[in-house]
Formats: C-alpha cells, sequence, structure tokens
C-alpha cells in the first residue's frame, strides 16, 4: 500500500518510520498488558485488542482510497491459488526476483539460530534470571527502533544492495560474536547492534521490490514475501532446534554466521540485483536538474533578448 500513498522519492524514509513503530509497538506492548494485568481481568484485555483493531479498519476504510489498478483488476477473477500461481509465474519470469528470493530463503533459515535459540544460549551460559532474558529483548527492540530511525534519516546508500550487503555483514558479525565466549553485557551490545541492523537490510530490500515490481503484481510478490520470512525460519529450527541439544549453540552460530558471511559476499557479486539495486531517483534527478537548468539558461537568455530588444527601440 505504501507506494500508493507515498512519493516515490520518501520510500525509504517511510518505510524506515513504519519499522521503527512496529518496533516500538512490539517493545511497549508486553508492558502495558502486563500493567494492564493488575488492574482488569484478561477478557478486559483482549476486549482492548478487539476495539483497537476495529479502530483500525474504520480509518482504513474512511480515509483511504486506494484505486485499484486496471490490469490487475482484470487479473484478479481467479482464485486464492490462482493468485499464488500468478505470483509464482511473475517472480520466475523475473531473472533478479528470483536471485532475490533464492537469497532470502537461505537467509531466513541460516538465521533461525540467531532468533530463536539465543534465550536459551543465555539461560545455558549466564542464567535463567528473567531480568537477562528481559534484557536481551530490551537490547535487540530498542535496536530495531534505532535501526528505522537511522535508515529514515539517512536513507541508504544509491544502491539498494550494497545497503543490504553492508547491514548483512553486521548481522553476520554480530551473530559470530555471539558464538563466542562473551560478557553478558557485550552479549546484549550484540544484540542491539544486530536489530540495529535488521531494520537497514529489511528496509533496502523492501523499497527495491516497491521501486522495481510491476504495480500489478506488488501484492502477489509481497504476500511471497511474507510467506517466505514467516515460513523459512520455523522450518530452519526443525533443523537447529534439536541440533541444539546434541551440539553447543555457539558452534550453530559460529556455522551459520559463515554460511550467512559467502551469502552476503555473494550478494555484492550479483549482477542481475545490482542493476536493479540502484534508485530509481538517482536515474532521474540528474535528468530533471539538467531541465530545470536548461529551463532557466532559457529563461535567461529570453530576458536578455528582451531586455537587449527594448535597448535597441530605445535607442532608435
Amino acid at each position: 500500500m505504501l507506494p500508493d500513498i507515498v512519493p516515490e522519492a520518501r520510500l525509504t524514509r517511510v518505510n524506515g518510520i513504519n519499522s521503527s513503530l512496529q518496533s516500538v509497538i512490539t517493545l511497549l506492548s508486553p508492558m502495558l498488558s502486563a500493567a494492564l494485568l493488575g488492574f482488569a481481568p484478561l477478557q478486559v484485555i483482549f476486549f482492548i485488542d478487539v476495539v483497537t483493531a476495529v479502530a483500525a479498519i474504520v480509518v482504513l476504510l474512511l480515509f483511504f482510497r486506494l484505486p485499484q489498478k486496471a490490469k490487475a483488476a482484470a487479473q484478479a477473477a481467479g482464485s486464492y491459488f490462482t493468485e499464488l500461481k500468478l505470483g509464482f509465474k511473475y517472480v520466475l519470469n523475473q531473472k533478479f526476483l528470483k536471485h532475490f528470493f533464492v537469497f532470502l530463503i537461505i537467509f531466513c533459515v541460516m538465521a533461525a539460530p540467531v532468533a530463536f535459540l539465543t534465550t536459551l544460549q543465555v539461560t545455558r551460559n549466564y542464567g535463567g534470571d528473567l531480568w537477562r532474558l528481559s534484557a536481551i529483548e530490551i537490547s535487540f527492540s530498542v535496536g530495531m527502533v534505532l535501526g528505522g530511525l537511522a535508515m529514515a534519516s539517512w536513507g541508504g546508500l544509491k544502491n539498494r544492495v550494497y545497503t543490504m550487503a553492508i547491514a548483512g555483514a553486521v548481522m553476520v558479525g554480530c551473530t559470530l560474536a555471539l558464538g563466542l565466549p562473551i560478557h553478558f553485557w557485550l552479549y546484549c551490545g550484540m544484540m542491539a547492534l544486530f536489530g540495529v541492523a535488521m531494520p537497514i537490510f529489511n528496509t533496502a530490500g523492501v523499497v527495491m521490490l516497491q521501486e522495481r515490481v510491476d504495480p500489478a503484481y506488488m501484492g502477489r510478490v509481497f504476500g511471497l514475501m511474507t510467506m517466505v520470512n514467516t515460513s523459512m525460519m520455523p522450518i530452519g529450527m526443525l533443523v537447529f532446534g534439536p541440533l541444539a541439544d546434541v551440539i553447543p549453540i555457539e558452534w550453530i552460530l559460529l556455522g551459520t554466521g559463515l554460511v550467512l558471511l559467502g551469502l552476503v559476499l555473494v550478494l555484492m557479486r550479483d549482477k542481475p540485483l545490482l542493476a536493479v539495486g540502484v534508485s530509481t531517483l538517482a536515474n532521474k534527478e540528474p535528468k530533471d536538474e539538467r531541465r530545470s537548468e536548461s529551463g532557466t539558461d532559457d529563461k535567461h537568455s529570453d530576458r536578455a533578448d528582451k531586455t537587449g530588444a527594448t535597448g535597441q527601440n530605445t535607442d532608435a
């Protein structure tokens, strides 16, 4: 929906702000729920969730009018599985999308240990105190808020792929560091840094797709992306979860970190992705500037001609 309501020049910043807002909600919602439990029964808290959901739906219905694309409307007569098939077909016909989704699938599977096993690792290595478990979660959430704000103010490099690669390299470094015997507060620092890099990585990838995917297939492509994000990590845990009972979690983090490092290096040399990673505005702005400059020069020359003509007429 964002590409329909946000100017293309502001997509990166708005996506960064959106990421920060989601992180703030993720951080504050459990705190607010815990506070409400001291004043109201669980049923009332669930009802609050219903009321806020209804309010959000009303806002969407009353204040948003998004015209449906003609091409999308013509193709939307099929069933859900027909729509899914069209999305798969479109992705397979676009070389850069095939490379992006292969990268995303492998990345999500390899990132499963750092996403799900760190809590267990802290319990085993540092103790199961609630404040320790809360500390790593808060560190990660605060990092994500800061990362989203950083992306909103910075905007990333001109090539989105390089932005993804830099953020990916930071996440790789944090994953490898978490696999080493480090002090607990340094562990929290690595979690926070990982959190900073994640929204930068995600925002760059999302904006690249928003700029390059055919608007008629935007929903289908992002639907597939959501399906990959939500399914690949649990699938990865089917392997790494039982493995964590056989070998130390540190070994798993070091192994997956090295795989992620190789994946980031491949990303930086992927020509189809690098070709579409350049912001579309990078190609438009110089032309617009040249046009504005030439237009200004023409105006100056016209004024000069008029001034000269007036002078000649006066002399005559």
